[in-house]
């Protein structure tokens, strides 16, 4: 099954290495939408069907905590999974993040399987709402 994923990152460079990492690790990715931060990830959600969002954490205008802020308060965007890829290490940003919702955390720099065995982890489990 293919998802369609939203990749978040101040990164332009970045979003194409997420983009193309996840194709490469062989999880399937139907539509692949890209924003540079989370207030254009929002943008994107209202016209937009998606079934996963990969964020960075540390980006301008509305960074990746203060997008997970947003999507909870929706009852439709809360259930899109989160993960988060970034070279944030800070335990308190990454625990305030799980507390949120998030469902999964991967560090930069990433490799292929890390990607692809969280993604599969997270897209196959069973949806308990």
């Amino acid at each position: 099954m293919a998802y369609n994923v939203l990749i978040v990152d101040d990164s332009q460079t970045m979003r194409k290495v997420i983009r193309k990492t996840v194709s490469l690790s062989g999880f399937e990715i139907g539509d692949c939408w890209e924003a540079g931060n989370g207030q254009e990830a929002l943008d994107i959600l209202r016209t937009c069907w998606v079934d996963l969002i990969l964020t960075d954490l540390n980006m301008p205008v509305m960074n990746g905590l203060e997008m997970v802020k947003e999507l909870v308060k929706d009852e439709i965007y809360r259930k899109i999974p989160v993960v988060l890829i970034t070279t944030e290490g800070s335990e308190p940003r990454i625990e305030e993040a799980y507390a949120l919702g998030i469902k999964g955390y991967i560090q930069k720099p990433f490799y292929p399987e890390a990607i692809r065995d969280t993604l599969l982890r997270i897209m196959e489990a069973p949806h308990h709402d």
